[in-house]
């Protein structure tokens, strides 16, 4: 019998392009956000065997097309209940459609909520968005981190996040690829900034200084379809780690994501 310890998790998409993130226990199914049509959500879940309309909740980050564009749809057509703080409310109520009353939920920014059998504890990180907040899942003393949509990780969120056993952890972009890209200059400075994105160096060093003994799994999150490459993201965070003698490839494993196909769900 399969050891019902812990929780299970799939990125189901991670890119620019949309996001969403799937968290399973055996009493609850939920989203982090839903950034991509709901016929693709549909699809993505499909690919881990689950339907949509067991999901019993879906947590939004903030109001970027890119997390909430399947939201309204997914939430009217299957009942689901959303969550997100006020000010991501206010700032996606016209992109999302109506939502019914008492599906309509408040996450507040730095708050713990217990969903069933699990807990999920909010922190706030630097993007340009209303009020940006992502999530820390715990159950049975496992955690998963979900962290992207950041310029930078404070010591707070830091402090928030060390020693989870698993992390999907932003690697946005490759510093010469955006400053030589064809992006205009307004933009590169924009995901160069302190609201902007964590790119591949950045994120592996927050790695390095956040994982801990407990730590098994990292996920590379929200890579820029022109701006990056999986090769280069992966061999950033693998140098990175290697060089501060941490155990790669034997205490823990690095793996990549995507934006149109979902990841195994692996047991957490």
């Amino acid at each position: 019998m399969e050891n019902e310890n812990g929780f299970k998790v799939s990125v189901l998409a991670s890119g620019s392009s949309g996001n969403s993130l799937y968290v399973e226990t055996k009493e609850k199914k939920l989203l982090v956000d839903a950034g991509l049509s709901g016929k693709k959500i549909t699809s993505l879940l499909g690919e881990i065997n689950r339907k949509p309309e067991d999901l019993d909740a879906i947590l939004v980050t903030h109001e970027h097309k890119d997390h909430i564009h399947g939201v309204g749809v997914l939430s009217r057509k299957y009942g689901i209940d959303v969550f997100a703080n006020d000010k991501t409310w206010q700032a996606m109520a016209n992109n999302i459609g109506e939502i019914k009353a008492e599906h309509k939920h408040h996450f507040d920014l730095g708050k713990r909520l217990t969903f069933g059998d699990i807990d999920v504890e909010s922190f706030g990180v630097s993007h340009d968005a209303a009020e940006p907040q992502f999530y820390t899942f715990q159950k049975d003393n496992k955690s998963f981190v979900v962290l992207t949509d950041t310029g930078y990780c404070s010591e707070n969120v830091r402090g928030v996040i060390r020693n989870a056993d698993g992390y999907l952890i932003e690697s946005n972009h490759d510093l010469g690829m955006l400053r030589m890209g064809s992006y205009p200059w307004s933009l590169k400075q924009r995901i160069l900034g302190d609201k902007g994105h964590m790119s591949n160096e950045d994120g592996a060093l927050v790695a390095a200084d956040v994982l801990g003994d407990k730590t098994k799994r990292i996920y590379l999150g929200h890579l820029s379809r022109e701006n990056n490459l999986k090769e280069i993201a992966h061999m950033t965070m693998e140098n990175t780690l290697y060089e501060k003698n941490l155990g790669v490839g034997h205490e823990f494993m690095i793996y990549d994501t995507d934006p149109d196909q979902a990841t195994e769900l692996f047991r957490i």
